[in-house]
């Protein structure tokens, strides 16, 4: 099935250059387009897109408030944030809001082409520059966030509640590794890394892998 893609834009330029680029692959559709944030709730439940590609800077609604509404209420959306900005702190409440990637306005096409198919197989996408700022922010609060006594002998951290290989996969799924990645690192198949994602993703009560960052970065 082809992925189908809203596009989020307030600037027509933009949008029709995203279209241009994306519409000639056989396995994308352009659902929709909308121009600000508060057209996108209507959009999505009138289009049904798979993926939106969203921008942050709106007149009337932004995109990180976009993240806050549609991710609850359309779980099975994923968001693709395509923005200019290369601030942490735009990065990092896009992630601690559920989008699934993030891309800067400067990337090439072959890269936008390549996040776009990684969400749609359930994966994050979240480039160097992004992860990095990800990794600070989950190894700061590491460092300074005390360990919680154990309830009833068993700790209830996220972390505890997986086993050692699953930590290692959910590491690599923050860090914005492809199945295929994971799999070369650890000598495993990529049929073991899905079938362990899908057993992270039980035991964290989380629909998708988009969902699992805001629960470590919490």
């Amino acid at each position: 099935m082809p992925i189908r893609i809203l596009v989020v834009d307030d600037h027509s330029v933009v949008r029709q250059g995203i279209i241009t680029l994306l519409e000639d692959e056989d396995d994308l559709v352009i659902a929709g387009e909308a121009a600000d944030g508060d057209e996108v709730p209507g959009m999505v439940d009138k289009v049904r897109p798979d993926l939106i590609l969203l921008d942050l800077t709106m007149p009337r609604m932004s995109g990180i408030d976009v993240i806050r509404e549609i991710v609850p209420a359309f779980p099975k959306v994923s968001i693709l944030v395509f923005s200019m900005h290369n601030n942490p702190d735009y990065i990092l409440a896009a992630a601690l809001n559920g989008a699934a990637g993030y891309l800067q306005k400067d990337t090439s096409r072959d890269e936008m082409l390549a996040a776009i198919r990684s969400i749609a197989r359930g994966e994050l996408y979240y480039p160097p520059y992004a992860s990095s700022i990800i990794i600070r922010k989950l190894l700061k609060q590491a460092l300074l966030k005390p360990e919680p006594e154990p309830e009833d002998g068993a700790g209830k951290g996220v972390w505890n509640m997986l086993t050692p290989r699953e930590q290692q996969i959910l590491q690599c799924l923050v860090e914005g590794m492809s199945s295929r990645e994971i799999a070369e690192k650890f000598d495993i198949s990529a049929n073991t890394v899905a079938n362990q994602r899908a057993s992270i993703m039980k035991k964290l009560n989380v629909r998708n892998t988009a969902g699992l960052i805001s629960l470590t970065l919490k």
